[in-house]
């Protein structure tokens, strides 16, 4: 009796364990789904694009389309350059960007060589028009899957600032991105320091295209920026926008310093002491006329640091030596 009533006292045993287990068990596998709840909830992010758009990450992207140069150039000096997989014909800074396989000319991208990339965002470009993202093809792109997160083409340095701000939030380092301004302004501030006591700023013509259809920067434009934290006078900053101007035009204001961004000619410089009719210009005389680098000059993208320092050294080279 007692030896049957041992039996049945250990089968309970046995069983009670048995339930135990299982339940410690179902336990733990609730506790690991919680786990990784709490993973998902925290790497799960919304960033606001320039559309408006609240762009939601479930995880920091791998893989990037970069269809704007200056946000190639952003991405690269973050750190992350490495993750782009697809770019447009005009990334050339830096060198390794122009390794990067082209989907794009800045107008017009490949959707379907973008698709076949499946990229984990792809960071496109707006100029602010309300149908913009159905005429370039965004709409297309999400609608097939594709992450796009659209930035508005800077028009300011406050711009650019924001475009890292953004970009470096997107790539989950917002701390690299407010290194990366707090540098700019750095640099932007001791080119400032050795041009600040200038007493009579130098007067300059900012030629953007060359004959027979001359254009030139005016005010409202990301190059008067360049020009004005540079402390220098653009003589035809009574404009609004960029706009041509006659040779005449030019003679007339008579600067001292003349600055070409013309990249598709010999030697743009060259050209212009050449010009008839303009050996009555100061710069001219002088032989004050340069040529600007013209993606640092007129990408709005990290280097606005080195354009200012550019126009600074070409109007004032004896503060910088």
């Amino acid at each position: 009796m007692k030896k049957m009533f041992k039996l049945q006292w250990l089968s309970v045993l046995m069983l009670a364990l048995v339930l135990v287990g299982c339940g410690a068990k179902e336990d733990t596998n609730k506790e690991t789904v919680s786990k990784e709840d709490q993973q998902v909830e925290k790497t799960s992010y919304k960033v606001k694009d320039d559309r408006g758009v609240e762009v939601e990450f479930t995880a920091v992207p791998k893989t990037i389309v970069s269809l704007q140069p200056s946000n190639t150039e952003i991405l690269f000096s973050l750190g992350v350059g490495d993750k782009i997989v697809g770019a447009t014909k005009y990334d050339t800074y830096p060198e390794e960007a122009q390794k990067i396989e082209r989907v794009s000319d800045s107008t017009k991208f490949n959707s379907e060589r973008i698709l076949a990339l499946k990229p984990d965002v792809v960071i496109a470009y707006t100029t602010g028009g309300k149908d913009e993202e159905n005429l370039n093809g965004l709409k297309g792109l999400e609608a097939a899957g594709i992450k796009v997160f659209a930035i508005q083409s800077a028009e300011s340095f406050d711009d650019v600032y924001g475009d890292i701000e953004q970009i470096a939030t997107v790539m989950g380092i917002k701390d690299k991105g407010d290194k990366l301004n707090e540098d700019i302004k750095a640099k932007i501030a001791d080119v400032q320091a050795k041009v600040k006591d200038v007493k009579k700023q130098k007067s300059i013509y900012l030629e953007i295209s060359p004959k027979p259809s001359i254009y030139t920067a005016g005010s409202d434009t990301f190059q008067q920026e360049i020009l004005d934290t540079a402390n220098v006078k653009n003589v035809f900053d009574e404009l609004q926008g960029w706009k041509p101007v006659s040779e005449e035009d030019v003679i007339v204001k008579n600067p001292e310093v003349i600055l070409t961004t013309v990249d598709y000619m010999k030697d743009p410089a060259a050209e212009i002491l050449s010009r008839d009719g303009w050996n009555s210009i100061t710069a001219i005389q002088n032989k004050a006329v340069y040529y600007i680098d013209t993606d640092i000059s007129n990408r709005p993208g990290p280097r606005i640091s080195e354009a200012v320092e550019l126009i600074a050294k070409a109007a004032y080279p004896e503060l910088f030596k």
